[in-house]
């Protein structure tokens, strides 16, 4: 026997609630993970336990309320968080994107068929201050 719709509505904000706030004392900011290297096993780790903590929750709630709207809306707000941590996550610190084409600190031509290795010395003209001396 499912809840009544006004109940039922209610409920399940209440359930991304507590999602919301499982996700939040258990991992760390965006803005704090987006300033560590991608890939850090740490927020992974916390990611993970927020997620299954989470998840179990919504399941718990749902399954005892015997209603599938509070299911629906407390398991998109769990990919929700889920999906916003392990976004921060992969962000590059250098190149501030989750997804790069080429590496900047391995190539550093403009275009790929320009590309040079950081090892690799490239030629430059001198340039010229204006005071006599050449930089």
């Amino acid at each position: 026997m499912a809840l009544k719709p006004d109940v039922s509505i209610g409920v399940a904000l209440a359930t991304a609630t507590v999602v919301y706030g499982v996700h939040q004392n258990m991992t760390p900011s965006v803005a704090d993970i987006r300033s560590l290297d991608k890939g850090n096993s740490d927020v992974q780790a916390a990611e993970k336990a927020a997620t299954w903590i989470s998840a179990a929750l919504v399941a718990a709630i749902s399954l005892l309320a015997k209603d599938p709207t509070i299911f629906v809306v407390g398991g998109t707000m769990v990919v929700v968080m889920s999906w916003t941590t392990k976004h921060a996550d992969q962000v590059d610190t250098v190149t501030k994107r989750a997804s790069t084409v080429m590496d900047p600190l391995k190539q550093v031509g403009s275009t790929p068929s320009d590309t040079a290795t950081a090892d690799t010395q490239s030629v430059s003209p001198q340039l010229l201050t204006g005071y006599g001396t050449v930089i």
